[in-house]
């Protein structure tokens, strides 16, 4: 996985008409929570913050519990700079994270900022996705 680090407000273009609006969220991590939320994504979000990536968007640390959740994991992926998807075998299985996924592309699309992280999958499960499963990630 290429590193990602926070980026310094002094640091980007500056514009006469306003100054370019850092997103609340340096990361916001994608991932199917029945699979690797308590194991592996949980680790990867405490790496991330030991390295200084310290605004981290994991749901289970950010959700309000008793709300509407869309709106917020939406406002979420908005509001972060990049996304790391964690493909697990029962990823594409929830409509959350389908739904995840699809804001993901629609906000970052191919800047750059998407990074994959195939968690227990092989690349023959890869080549065996269906092409509504490709089209989902493409």
């Amino acid at each position: 996985m290429e590193e990602i680090t926070n980026s310094n407000p002094s640091s980007l273009p500056s514009s006469s008409s306003s100054p370019p609006r850092r997103k609340k969220y340096d990361v916001f991590l994608s991932y199917r929570g029945e699979d690797t939320g308590l194991t592996f994504t949980s680790h990867l979000y405490g790496a991330l913050r030991r390295k200084g990536i310290s605004n981290t968007y994991m749901d289970v640390e950010e959700l309000k519990k008793g709300k509407d959740i869309e709106p917020q994991l939406m406002n979420a992926i908005e509001n972060s700079d990049y996304a790391i998807i964690v493909l697990s075998e029962n990823y594409a299985t929830s409509t959350w994270c389908l739904k995840e996924v699809a804001k993901i592309v629609e906000c970052m699309g191919d800047s750059g900022r998407i990074r994959t992280i195939f968690y227990h999958l092989d690349s023959d499960h890869a080549r065996d996705l269906t092409s509504a499963e490709v089209n989902v990630f493409s």
